[in-house]
């Protein structure tokens, strides 16, 4: 191992949202006067406005302090900050797979919650050396004692090292942290020398120097003005300058084994760079990528509309924040009843949620979004090769379908055991099927085999409320398999509203339909005229109910002829359905 390396440690903060992860990140900033009182603020990672909205970390992001021990040696310390919903659990592997050491940290005023299990997990599997913290000890509510035996049960390797004890807040105890980062967190080992492997764990689109890399250095070195090459891609590019994090981009002249900092790659393709991906060297290209990429695909899909503004502006705003966040995909679509718009693919409800938001935060635009729901498979009558359809609206005719199947998913709940039987309730009324259970500590670890449209809904928030806010999800993508399902249409005043088109089980289908015809009675705006919503399958109206008119017709004559609801059944005297977002955030809940 190089001298240089021994002074350099790369560690993450993990933690159960509210716990103190990134109250902890601050302190330590600025205890290694890497910001200063007067620029320092709270939550100094979380630089998105939705991220400090919402108290949850959607994007990797890393800084380097420096850090002087007692003896006055001075140590390289590389944070990593790790995303916190299960909607960004990938980007949470591949910060974890760029340390070599997490502060576990947990709240001494709730103990050991679900996601705290989890991410222990998830360290515990990247084989990572953990360091316990209890933090916010000078809370009144604080059980001390009764959380360090929770931690203890987690692991019986923690009876053999010292659980610390701190205060993130006031900085109570923190001194101790810096000091056994050095002491307990192994140096990286890596040969300079060696051809360059170099871990991409994020990305972001400038749009003056395009993608900017966050890398950890495995092997060799980078320099700028070196040509690289992307493994998945096999893309090849000269990077334009190379740098640290302090927390500001701070340019460098070189990059080594085991430093963390980044790439202003030269592309201009945010789709190019992924992340999990590993960069060589075009001229000494190592022979193997590092191990655990894979492709980050969308787990649901919903359509976005303009509202009170027109297509190009949407069209712009989404293309730049596609630049900025690689996991979210698009392409146009067409609806009849909203006109032009985007198709898009999300990682989770709540990626879907966050896109929503920054296109208001940053662009002040606001969206119309459509139902959501996952890719299906589909089996044709007299046809070999299958169709896979993304969009409710492409699904062909009943009768020409022979077989549908759908993408499921591993899903692991961790959970505390009392609430096992409601879980399991809950995981089984949205057809799964119990795969393991296994016990750590005093939590329960229950993994279901799920279909994505049974969880792409509200099931994380319905978890999270059955549990009250005790149990955690991470999903892992399983195959497809047959499913009964159906396409069930809208039809407002006989025409058929494509954007209210769903896809959902044989089972669920009669019920759902009628909730939806409910809402809509209520929900869409009233025109002159009576106006009928019906929910159809295969062909066949299940539920139907009236949207009332503006007013009650004065008189017998003035009712609507049946020559004029002959006309509106034929489609030729279509009305302008208005569909406020009202409508299909009302659907969003009966999944």
């Amino acid at each position: 191992m190089a001298n240089r390396q021994q002074f350099i440690r790369n560690f993450a903060i993990i933690a159960h949202i509210d716990h103190g992860k990134s109250t902890l990140a601050d302190r330590i900033m600025e205890m290694t006067s890497t910001v200063s009182d007067r620029e320092s603020s709270a939550q100094q990672l979380d630089d998105l406005a939705v991220e400090k909205a919402h108290g949850v970390t959607v994007k990797s992001k890393a800084v380097r302090n420096y850090y002087v021990d007692e003896n006055g040696d001075e140590y390289q310390y590389n944070l990593i900050d790790t995303p916190g919903h299960v909607d960004f659990n990938y980007e949470v592997s591949r910060s974890l797979s760029a340390t070599d050491g997490v502060l576990l940290v947990v709240d001494a005023t709730k103990g050991v919650q679900a996601q705290t299990v989890a991410n222990f997990r998830l360290a515990k599997e990247a084989n990572l050396t953990i360091i316990p913290i209890v933090n916010k000890i000078d809370n009144n509510m604080a059980d001390v004692e009764g959380t360090i035996d929770q931690i203890l049960d987690l692991d019986v390797d923690f009876a053999d090292q010292e659980i610390l004890k701190i205060s993130a807040k006031s900085g109570l105890g923190v001194d101790k942290v810096l000091e056994a980062i050095h002491d307990r967190i192994p140096a990286p080992v890596g040969d300079d020398n060696a051809p360059l492997k170099a871990l991409v764990f994020d990305s972001k689109f400038d749009p003056y120097k395009g993608v900017v890399a966050q890398v950890r250095i495995f092997e060799g070195q980078l320099t700028s003005q070196t040509s690289q090459l992307f493994f998945a891609s096999q893309l090849s590019a000269t990077n334009k300058e190379i740098g640290i994090f302090a927390p500001e981009m701070l340019t460098m002249n070189k990059l080594s084994a085991g430093d963390v900092g980044y790439v202003v790659t030269g592309v201009k393709d945010s789709n190019a760079i992924k992340i999990g991906d590993t960069i060589t060297n075009t001229d000494n290209p190592a022979t193997k990528a590092l191990p655990g990429y894979q492709a980050v695909e969308p787990m649901v899909y919903a359509g976005l509309y303009p509202k009170n503004t027109d297509y190009k502006e949407l069209k712009i705003a989404i293309e730049k924040l596609a630049l900025n966040d690689a996991a979210f995909h698009y392409e146009p679509e067409q609806s009849e009843a909203l006109g032009m718009g985007f198709r898009g693919g999300f990682l989770g409800i709540f990626h879907l949620q966050i896109i929503r938001e920054r296109l208001l935060a940053e662009f002040g635009l606001e969206v119309l979004t459509t139902m959501p729901n996952s890719t299906f498979k589909l089996t044709l009558k007299n046809q070999d090769e299958p169709l896979y359809v993304e969009n409710p609206i492409q699904f062909p005719d009943w009768s020409k379908i022979a077989k549908v199947e759908e993408p499921y998913v591993h899903a692991k709940m961790t959970l505390p055991n009392e609430m096992l039987n409601d879980i399991m309730r809950l995981a089984e009324g949205r057809r799964g099927i119990l795969e393991d259970l296994d016990t750590l500590g005093s939590m329960v670890v229950a993994t279901y085999l799920m279909p994505i449209s049974e969880i792409a809904y509200d099931f994380f928030n319905e978890l999270k409320s059955v549990s009250h806010g005790f149990a955690t999800l991470s999903t892992e993508v399983a195959d497809y398999d047959y499913s009964d399902l159906v396409k069930l249409e809208i039809a407002i005043d006989y025409v058929n509203i494509d954007a209210l088109t769903m896809i959902t089980h044989r089972l669920k289908a009669e019920r759902m339909a009628q909730n939806m015809v409910n809402k809509l009675r209520d929900l869409v705006p009233r025109k002159l005229q009576v106006m009928p919503v019906q929910a159809i399958v295969e062909g066949k109206v299940i539920a139907r109910e009236n949207i009332p008119p503006l007013r009650k017709v004065a008189a017998k004559g003035s009712s609507v002829s049946k020559k004029q609801q002959q006309l509106r059944r034929t489609g030729q005297s279509k009305s302008n359905i208005e569909l406020p977002q009202a409508v299909f955030d009302a659907l969003l809940d009966l999944g």
